[in-house]
């Protein structure tokens, strides 16, 4: 099933069964990622790495140690959509990357963008 992207008031959709979220968190400057697969009517979360520790962004049960990653597998509940906020004021926005190409979302302020399964 697609990924379907509401931002800025416009509708697109990506044919990839997985993505991958990145960002740099606002306090600490250390970046996260998170993998995600399109199943059905949810987003999974399937992985969660982390370049170090501190304010918030502690990493979480199991959590290993591979090339300077913390990487774990969360244990959270399939969800319906992602909401994604875009201030504009921290230090980035969003990576959005699938299938080998990647967007940017949230680099300025806007609306939340929503991220979801496309509809049948």
């Amino acid at each position: 099933m697609p990924l379907c992207i509401l931002a800025a008031g416009k509708a697109s959709m990506i044919a990839a069964a997985m993505f991958t979220l990145s960002w740099t968190h606002s306090v600490e400057k250390v970046q996260w990622q998170e993998s995600w697969r399109v199943e059905a009517d949810r987003l999974r979360l399937a992985e969660a790495r982390v370049k170090g520790s501190g304010a918030g962004m502690e990493p979480g049960d199991g959590a290993i140690l591979q090339d300077g990653w913390w990487v774990w597998v969360p244990d959270l509940a399939p969800q319906p959509r992602l909401l994604l906020g875009a201030s504009g004021a921290t230090v980035s926005g969003w990576t959005l990357c699938a299938d080998g190409r990647c967007l940017e979302l949230g680099a300025s302020a806007s609306a939340p963008i929503e991220l979801s399964p496309c509809a049948p």
